[in-house]
């Protein structure tokens, strides 16, 4: 998506070759255009899944799934980092976080997801594929289907992407990167 590709250039930031900051457009700052078409691409590319729900993790997906969701017509869920107060009827899994270096337990309420569901799953960034795998853990407790997995960037150099693929799930991202040199992003 060269929109996605062209605002990493412009206004991402390189640290220490393996982190890409996007906070100016996508994780603290939102360019609503931008996750607009975002959304509107994560449709096109997944318009022939019979998707019920989208399912992501707070909180940087949140924007862009909400946004696929409206184009799609369907409900969009998100997982939770912190469980919540009022329920213990919840499905939850760990999260490993390669840019916080920390992990989660995550949760969705049982009451968002059944075996009736077809579920795509969005998420801002791809490294090792744990966040994703959290959420595929998640939706397979609830008995339901991943149709597919939507990436907004997708670190190829690490081996979330392929972890994914080889355990059959189709992965979309809309920007891949090959390579961090020099404070710059090269894209596949």
């Amino acid at each position: 998506m060269e929109l996605l590709k062209n605002k990493i250039q412009t206004e991402g930031r390189v640290f220490n070759d393996s982190l890409l900051k996007v906070d100016s457009f996508l994780n603290h700052q939102l360019d609503p255009q931008l996750m607009l078409k975002m959304g509107e691409e994560f449709a096109k590319r997944f318009q022939a899944e019979p998707i019920t729900k989208i399912l992501t993790i707070e909180a940087s997906g949140i924007a862009v799934s909400i946004m696929a969701g409206l184009t799609i017509n369907v409900p969009v869920v998100f997982a939770r980092k912190k469980k919540s107060a009022v329920t213990n009827d919840f499905y939850c899994a760990q999260a490993y976080s390669f840019t916080k270096q920390e992990t989660n337990t995550i949760t969705v309420d049982k009451k968002f997801l059944d075996p009736t569901d077809k579920i795509l799953i969005i998420d801002d960034f791809l490294a090792n594929g744990e966040a994703a795998l959290g959420l595929v853990d998640i939706v397979n407790q609830a008995g339901a289907t991943v149709v597919g997995i939507g990436i907004v960037i997708e670190k190829s150099f690490q081996p979330g992407a392929k972890k994914l693929k080889e355990l059959g799930y189709r992965v979309e991202s809309l920007a891949r990167i090959a390579s961090f040199s020099n404070g710059n992003v090269n894209f596949l």
